[in-house]
């Protein structure tokens, strides 16, 4: 993902396109307002497919025609355009809600435009709802000393969650996986480990900064994680992680589905599920890890929904903590399974690394280019320290003024102190 300034010419023209779009949904009746909905949604969708998997599609089309010698469609080189998976996605929310009769066409197209392209989270979310932000943008935000400082103290949150935990880790998991042949599986199975904090506080740190950012603006942004690793199934995962994403797919991709193939059964449930994952691993990355990644999560869903009885008669009979528990250790177990895939370069390094892990071949640490034992130890205690006081840590956001200046001065030695500055940009920026 890179930025260049004549790329700004796409979000003017999808900003364009739908602001006149939402108005003239509004005006119209029956088939019309279909039209112009389907024709905002087209041009949406048309530019992110252009950029994001024009090149994806080609590639595969041309490894089929190899088989009948037929001609090569050639690739573009072209970068993809900074946001352009979160902001599309916040764009159809709008005239997708604007249809259904939940919004208002917007008539200020400064205010429409703002809503767009909102700076603290137009690159990688959280992917907001109009009837949320847009009221927001039309009142007038006085100073406000608890939303400043309360947001500066959410950025910190952020920033320390970047560059002290998931950039540390990065400094194991980025050499790790760009030469998997080097290494053992027990390098292999504690960088997955590693990786699955990496992305989340690189994640969830952005996304504080966001919401941080604009809070000191005076808008409110929604909450973007609610504490994912905790999770006792990978339905309850996914309303707990990247929630604006799951939110978005659910009531716009699942839910349609859902309603449309009612007459099913269970089978429109399993159906929807494929579907809207299939689509969230395509939204992550044009390519083919990223969507065995998606369909991994579904057929993980369409297990709980079909043995959802069976679990519950279980859940009855065995001691709660203990079910508790292990329902969350065996749902971070899939959850790394499926990291690999995410992470890995191309299947064909996330089945080597399965291959080794599942045999366990070479149990022994290599370290060859990654951390020393004492890092390793450090890194494990930052997560223990993580997932036992993030809840604290954020409960001072709720506290009075002076707990909030002391808490940013804390995070702010921390981070100096602590801290990675590799110039490491956010993961989610890719996308």
């Amino acid at each position: 993902m890179y930025f260049k300034p004549v790329y700004i010419l796409i979000i003017f023209f999808t900003i364009i396109v739908d602001y006149c779009a939402g108005i003239l949904i509004e005006k119209s009746e029956g088939r019309k307002r279909k039209l112009y909905l389907i024709l905002s949604l087209a041009a949406n969708i048309g530019v992110l497919a252009f950029y994001k998997y024009f090149n994806f599609l080609a590639q595969n089309i041309n490894f089929i025609g190899s088989s009948f010698r037929a001609p090569e469609i050639p690739l573009l080189n072209f970068i993809l355009p900074i946001g352009l998976s979160f902001h599309t996605f916040q764009a159809m929310s709008y005239t997708i809600e604007v249809y259904r009769g939940n919004q208002i066409a917007e008539r200020h197209l400064g205010i429409y435009s703002l809503y767009v392209m909102f700076y603290p989270q137009m690159v990688a979310g959280p992917i907001e709802r109009p009837q949320h932000v847009l009221p927001q943008l039309h009142r007038v935000n006085k100073y406000n000393n608890k939303n400043l400082l309360t947001g500066i103290f959410l950025m910190l949150v952020g920033l320390f969650k970047k560059v002290v935990i998931a950039d540390r880790l990065g400094l194991y998991v980025d050499p790790l996986f760009a030469n998997l042949h080097a290494h053992s599986a027990l390098d292999m199975m504690v960088g997955i480990f590693f990786f699955a904090f990496q992305i989340y506080c690189d994640f969830s740190g952005y996304s504080d900064i966001a919401v941080g950012a604009a809070l000191t603006l005076g808008i409110e942004l929604m909450r973007n994680f609610n504490y994912p690793f905790t999770s006792t199934s990978v339905t309850e995962y996914w309303r707990r992680w990247h929630i604006s994403l799951s939110t978005w797919l659910s009531d716009y991709v699942f839910t349609p589905i859902l309603i449309n193939k009612r007459n099913w059964g269970k089978g429109a449930v399993y159906f929807a599920l494929l579907v809207t994952f299939l689509i969230s691993g395509l939204w992550h990355g044009a390519g083919w890890p990223f969507i065995i990644w998606g369909l991994l999560h579904a057929v993980a869903m369409c297990y709980e929904v079909y043995t959802k009885k069976r679990r519950s008669r279980l859940a009855k009979k065995a001691p709660p903590l203990l079910y508790q528990n292990l329902s969350v250790v065996f749902t971070f177990m899939y959850l790394l399974f499926a990291w690999i895939f995410f992470r890995a370069h191309t299947v064909q390094d996330a089945f080597f690394m399965l291959g080794h892990i599942v045999t366990f071949n070479n149990m022994t640490y290599t370290a060859a280019g990654l951390m020393n034992v004492k890092e390793i130890f450090y890194c494990l205690l930052i997560i223990a320290l993580l997932m036992a006081g993030e809840k604290s840590v954020y409960k001072i956001s709720n506290l009075g003024i002076p707990q909030k200046i002391y808490a940013s001065i804390v995070l702010i030695i921390l981070c100096y102190f602590l801290g990675v500055f590799n110039e490491a940009q956010f993961i989610y920026f890719q996308f």
